[in-house]
């Protein structure tokens, strides 16, 4: 059996104590900033393994660190905490006892992938390095990658490279999917705010409808991704909520609609954000209201850096095979909030697949239910590779500072540069 074939199997063998603790962070799910009882979980069962754990980064962050010889260069994992506002529908044994909440999103088993790597490279890891495991709050909206950088995380615990992790339904399990360049969406929440003035709904000569401006408005702002958004790029413009008026026949003083903006560049980013403000501003004027656009922000895009995504498809080749890989996946308009720490830090974000099927929560293939569907469960299957996967890249990475490995580093990231000159 190869090195990577013992490692899977390592890592197959300690992977029930994982599940276990995986279910049970399942049953007790916490939200953004609340994740007092899973953060401390995770600092006991760090602690416990020799590392030097720090408390309190972000709010409920925990940060996990250990050194090992004389090795300079310094690695960041990332795993997120948080569950999500959904009342749970699975029906399991391991379904959470809290009614309104759920981890719909599978942090759940980030957390416990992470920490089976942990454990395994306390007790074996062959390394020369710093290792910074870095367990986040508050994914889902509320931008706990950015609190704790605020923080101070990368000052205290500087990072050479930081990877995440997140699992994918519609994707076999398993298979490791990685991608360079713009990954994942920056996102931006709008809320409109349109005045008019009310009136009887048989004398609409009298008002000023605020409900027919916020209808042409939700129409004219897709032709901006038609018609403004070059065919070869990427941008989402949705109206989540239209709200306005109480009665059939009252015409409403006010209507309020509520938008997400999603690209995956830049420039784009900004060019969209710019004419929907334009548009709701002519459009509100064209049928006599007033009209106020308030951008409560959201994340970045997220952007793989080619040389250290280039290490970890290595990494991920050599662990599973190229049939259990996916080099170069296409891109995903969700966000991310990981992409604050890799604005600052070079890394890369990859996905596992969580299990192919109907995807419709329906039992059509296990773990195929997507992400924010409260029929939705972390495939347990993933605990093993996902871990083996971060053992792998963390002895891929802190290679002892020989000079045949610093050789080897640097030839990655020229035959990278390479490519993409």
């Amino acid at each position: 059996m190869s090195a990577q074939g013992d490692l899977l199997a390592a890592l197959r063998k300690r992977s029930p104590d994982f599940i276990s603790l995986r279910r049970d962070i399942h049953r007790h799910p916490e939200l953004g900033f609340e994740e007092f009882r899973t953060s401390e979980l995770v600092a006991q069962r760090l602690q416990s393994w020799g590392y030097e754990v720090t408390r309190g980064l972000g709010g409920t962050g925990v940060v996990g660190q250990l050194k090992r010889g004389a090795g300079g260069r310094r690695l960041g994992l990332r795993a997120d905490m948080d569950a999500l506002p959904i009342q749970e529908q699975t029906g399991l044994p391991h379904a959470s006892c809290h009614a309104g909440r759920m981890h719909a999103c599978g942090h759940d088993g980030h957390t416990a992938m992470l920490l089976a790597a942990a454990e395994h490279l306390a007790e074996h890891g062959r390394f020369s390095g710093t290792l910074n495991l870095i367990f986040q709050p508050a994914e889902e909206g509320l931008g706990g990658a950015r609190r704790m950088m605020e923080d101070g995380l990368f000052e205290r615990f500087p990072c050479d490279a930081v990877y995440a992790m997140h699992n994918m339904p519609g994707y076999r399990t398993g298979l490791l999917m990685l991608r360079e360049g713009p990954t994942m969406a920056s996102s931006e929440t709008i809320t409109i705010t349109l005045e008019g003035v009310g009136g009887h709904g048989a004398m609409p000569q009298h008002a000023a409808d605020p409900v027919v401006a916020g209808a042409a408005i939700v129409m004219g702002l897709q032709s901006i991704v038609a018609r403004n958004v070059a065919p070869l790029q990427t941008a989402v413009i949705t109206v989540g909520a239209f709200l306005a008026g109480d009665a059939h026949n009252v015409i409403p003083q006010t209507a309020n609609l509520r938008v997400s903006m999603r690209a995956l560049d830049r420039e784009v980013h900004r060019m969209v954000l710019r004419r929907i403000h334009e548009l709701v501003q002519a459009q509100a004027q064209s049928f006599g209201v007033r009209a106020q656009v308030h951008c409560e922000g959201g994340y970045p895009v997220l952007v793989n850096t080619p040389a250290e995504t280039q290490l970890a498809r290595e990494a991920a080749l050599e662990l599973v095979g190229a049939e259990g890989v996916l080099q170069q996946c296409e891109p995903i308009t969700a966000s991310e909030d990981f992409a604050y720490m890799l604005d600052a830090v070079p890394g890369s974000y990859l996905l596992i697949g969580n299990g192919d099927g109907k995807g419709d929560g329906s039992g059509g293939g296990h773990g195929a239910c997507m992400v924010h569907n409260p029929a939705y469960d972390f495939n347990d299957d993933n605990v093993a590779v996902g871990s083996a996967f971060w053992v792998q890249l963390a002895h891929k990475f802190l290679v002892a500072d020989a000079p045949a490995a610093r050789d080897a580093t640097a030839g990655v990231a020229a035959g990278v540069s390479a490519v993409a000159a």
